[in-house]
């Protein structure tokens, strides 16, 4: 599956235009209930804002949606959407708020004014490539482990935990394009005295 991009921590940015303030806040997080709590928090810290305008995307299940707030039909959400989009940026709500100057910049002006502030915060921003990686718990004899070890850190295979029982448990990370070999890869390698099974993927 193909990886993806987002952000790890919460960042601004902000442009006057036409003597409206045009704050961006793109905002992490991962799930729907999320949301609601992220607008009412911006809510709260830029009061009195004359519209909010935002667009998210959810990683899990491909959820993705705009919102005008006020503003003419597709002169503010769709601009941030498009822009998440052509940056592959999920799990991420992003929120530009206006404070109206009074001076109407017209359905283009306004395109240019919540596309160009969110296009500016995500520049601004560093992004995290996220891959999608296949969890596997090994079984591992001491006499094989400085050896496994070696070798997972030539194939850039993470170890995540090592557990020293009888014998050890190695919780290893692999990337989605080499899961199907890295089972196969254990078993030759070790002549299968190295139990290997899979426990699931996680996005990092």
């Amino acid at each position: 599956m193909e990886g993806f991009n987002t952000l790890s921590e919460r960042k601004t940015w902000e442009q006057i235009i036409d003597k409206s303030r045009f704050i961006g806040i793109a905002v992490p997080l991962t799930t729907a209930e999320q949301i609601d709590k992220a607008m009412q928090n911006i809510r709260e810290e830029y009061p009195n804002a004359r519209h909010y305008v935002y667009a998210y995307r959810l990683h899990d299940g491909f959820i993705e949606k705009s919102s005008d707030d006020g503003e003419p039909q597709g002169t503010g959400g769709r601009p941030i959407l498009d822009i998440l989009q052509h940056r592959n940026i999920w799990n991420v709500l992003l929120v530009v708020a206006r404070y109206f100057g009074g001076v109407l910049l017209g359905t283009g002006g306004l395109s240019r004014a919540y596309g160009g502030t969110a296009r500016q915060l995500i520049n601004e921003t560093e992004l995290k490539e996220l891959a999608l990686y296949q969890i596997y718990v090994l079984s591992v004899p001491y006499e094989w482990f400085e050896m496994l070890k070696y070798q997972f850190d030539q194939h850039n295979w993470i170890i995540e935990k090592e557990d020293f029982r009888e014998v050890i448990e190695m919780l290893v990370h692999v990337h989605g394009q080499e899961a199907e070999v890295f089972q196969k890869w254990v078993d030759d390698f070790t002549r299968r005295q190295v139990h290997c099974e899979g426990q699931g993927t996680i996005w990092r």
